[in-house]
């Protein structure tokens, strides 16, 4: 099954990396999942949580607010002036 490569930073801090299943963020045009194969995109993101289901069915959950969520060749890129692990 193909996976997903994710790095949730801050402006600070690596707040987390590895290996994921799904993602699903709030955006400023709505929440959005991300599986394995989804077209390349690059959204803004809004205050909210950002939950990565890990490839071994752990969800981590992240508090992000003023950044953005880039998708290319299954690698998330999170990016948050503020992020932290709830």
């Amino acid at each position: 099954m193909a996976e997903l490569k994710v790095s949730v930073v801050s402006a600070d801090q690596e707040v987390w990396v590895g290996q994921a299943k799904q993602i699903i963020a709030r955006t400023t045009e709505g929440e959005i999942g991300i599986l394995p194969g989804h077209e390349p995109i690059l959204a803004v993101l809004a205050a909210g949580e950002v939950r990565v289901t890990g490839v071994d069915g752990q969800v981590i959950t992240a508090n992000a607010e003023d950044g953005f969520l880039s998708v290319e060749h299954d690698t998330v890129t999170i990016v948050a002036r503020n992020a932290a692990l709830v």
